[in-house]
């Protein structure tokens, strides 16, 4: 029980080490925690913590070469950097505010500056264990959730300079986590592309770029629909890449002192501005700014002293300057922006006509809408005062969570949103979910198909016009209402019908959604097995014969054919801390227009004959890596 007001006295205060704050806080140091599901849940927080280090040791010119291998719950990383010197090995990855990048003579541009990340890793960890190689002697120490329970002695070694780390995350603070390969592979690219010459090699595969964010571009683009070659401009400490393709909304990656910055920030904010000046002046015309950004893909990186960061996950960079040179980041990416762009124009017409006729092109299908697009949002307006397709939740994604006045943080509520069919399913989810941060969206039977139709009908058809307005993603994803868009259909053929045609809708129309890892299937339990003392929910058939090996002979055996027949009492535990959830992925090859085109254009006799001659079990299915578009068994 909580002290009384009247004993709040000396007793009452106490002081948490290093490991006991990391453990009892641990988003102030990792963000969010997760199970692995989302791109930026905590378990890829730590492999980035330490990898980071590595890269920091090859940007200051020492080891070409990173080995990374990643298990099921297990991550090494090996670099051939200088190592850790060797009498503050364990120092260095237990005692917060101890590291060599206090002095920015040793590292210029580096990425972590607070020493946290590594300590951060040791706390979260069941085992952690270093092991530096320094000049011919080595020195290993191991730790449990951060305390230390082995330590070697300096001991010779032939092995070549650097660093191992091994570490397991802590499976009681990362609950029923799994690595999901997609999301590693990607923050490999990208550390990759952003450090020419580096190799890492990771699981096997060598991972390699030549020509920095213009290999990004392409590995996240279709060449063949790109309107122009992709642009790619160089300077010293930025780097920018930028092109036009013909999918709806914009596309950016950002990254500072090699820094994936999710959440953008001045650079990011500064290069959108620029392009928009930059065009407008070159073409000597007043183009709307979202013409100009329409189906842009770009990507830009810079590399500063001293970054400022709005959270210790470094995930949104705040408003600095330059150092030494006092010009701050807005312009200085502004200023380059404008006259390298304005300079690959003037020197490629082609591509600059192709520009051109790109902004035209959004420029007519703006003001082709302009007419329904404003009926819809009245009516819209109207609706959500009584929507009855949503339930809503108290509080939002897009809501900023402020530490003080004087500290914005750049955390934001974690909230969900459910996509239901029909009134069953959704009234189980409505009564069992949180109000707090869970709302539920209700369909009404089966949404349109709306393959290779343009974006007026989302105007057009009230259903995606509420659920547009839902989502607050109208004009872009700076708004969104809810960061885990979930879709929640019956495990039946009608259900996977539904499942499909939303994946169109969104695919289609937000595919910025897709990208940035917002878009959910709900995994819901297809068997209940129990008997008189235990129940026992399965999700595959595989389970199920467990479940009845486990409880003995004749249990009771339920078979869930719709969410509506779950009852809300149960529903809580599938959408709870324990929900399991399926993320859609986009395979780096994958064509948005020609998986559509399959899945959902008028070739059924070519969909026929695959499905006859590749026909799989379902767990098969969701194992197969040839599959362009992944939903666990979507």
């Amino acid at each position: 029980m909580a002290d009384a007001p009247h004993n709040y006295n000396e007793d009452s205060i106490r002081s948490l080490d290093w490991r006991e704050h990391i453990r009892l806080r641990p988003g102030m140091y990792i963000g969010k925690l997760g199970d692995g599901s989302s791109q930026d849940d905590g378990i890829y927080v730590l492999v980035k913590e330490v990898i980071d280090n590595s890269i920091d040791e090859h940007v200051m010119g020492f080891g070409k070469t990173i080995e990374v291998n990643i298990s099921e719950h297990r991550v090494e990383v090996r670099d051939y950097g200088r190592g850790i010197p060797l009498g503050k090995v364990i120092d260095c990855v237990s005692k917060i505010n101890t590291g060599g990048k206090y002095d920015s003579g040793a590292f210029q541009k580096s990425v972590g500056l607070n020493g946290v990340g590594t300590k951060a890793v040791n706390a979260l960890s069941n085992y952690f264990k270093v092991q530096s190689y320094r000049d011919g002697k080595t020195k290993i120490a191991e730790f449990q959730q951060g305390i230390l329970t082995k330590e070697s002695n300096e001991t010779p070694t032939t092995q070549r300079n650097g660093t191992m780390i091994i570490f397991e995350p802590d499976n009681t603070v990362f609950k029923n986590y799994r690595f999901i390969p997609q999301f590693l592979e990607n923050q490999i690219w990208n550390y990759a592309f952003l450090n020419a010459g580096l190799t890492i090699n990771f699981n096997g595969q060598k991972f390699f770029s030549q020509n920095g964010l213009l290999d990004l571009l392409q590995r996240k683009t279709n060449i063949e629909s790109l309107r122009y070659p992709i642009i790619h401009l160089k300077g010293d400490d930025i780097e920018i890449a930028l092109t036009h393709g013909n999918e709806y909304g914009e596309e950016y990656y950002s990254f500072v002192n090699g820094q994936y910055t999710t959440q953008g920030g001045t650079h990011l904010a500064a290069m959108r501005e620029a392009i928009v000046e930059t065009v407008r002046d070159f073409f000597k015309e007043k183009f709307e700014a979202s013409d100009i950004r329409a189906s842009i893909v770009g990507a830009i990186s810079v590399r500063v002293q001293e970054p400022v960061f709005e959270s210790q996950t470094k995930t949104k960079l705040g408003s600095i300057n330059m150092a030494p040179e006092g010009q701050s980041v807005r312009s200085f990416v502004g200023d380059f922006i404008k006259k390298n762009l304005d300079n690959y124009l003037h020197k490629n017409k082609e591509t600059a006509d192709a520009l051109k006729k790109r902004i035209q092109q959004s420029e007519r299908e703006r003001k082709d809408i302009a007419g329904i697009k404003k009926l819809a949002n009245e009516r819209a307006k109207k609706a959500n005062l009584h929507n009855k397709k949503l339930r809503d939740c108290h509080i939002h994604y897009n809501d900023v969570i402020k530490v003080d006045k004087n500290n914005p943080e750049d955390k934001r509520y974690e909230t969900t949103l459910f996509i239901t069919e029909g009134d069953s399913a959704s009234g189980s989810i409505t009564i069992s979910r949180n109000v707090q941060h869970q709302a539920v969206f209700s369909l009404r039977g089966k949404p349109l198909n709306c393959f290779g139709l343009t974006k007026k009908i989302v105007y057009e058809n009230e259903e995606f016009n509420l659920l547009q307005h839902a989502l607050d993603i109208e004009d872009g994803m700076e708004t969104l209402r809810y960061n885990k868009i979930v879709i929640a259909t019956d495990a039946d053929v009608d259900g996977m019908h539904i499942r499909l045609l939303m994946l169109t809708f969104f695919l289609q129309f937000f595919p910025d959604l897709v990208r940035n890892g917002h878009l959910y299937i709900l995994e819901t339990p297809l068997f209940r097995v129990r008997n008189k003392k235990d129940t026992i929910y399965c999700y595959t058939d595989e389970e199920r014969q467990k479940a009845i090996k486990k409880l003995g002979p004749k249990p009771e055996i339920t078979r869930f054919k719709g969410l509506g027949e779950i009852s809300p009492n149960e529903f809580k535990d599938f959408i709870g801390e324990d929900m399991r959830l399926e993320p859609i992925i986009l395979h780096k090859d994958t064509s948005i227009s020609k998986l559509l085109s399959y899945y959902m254009g008028k070739n059924t006799p070519e969909r026929q004959k695959f499905i006859i001659e590749n026909l799989r079990i379902e767990k098969d299915l969701a194992n197969d890596d040839n599959l362009p578009l992944e939903a666990g068994a979507a």
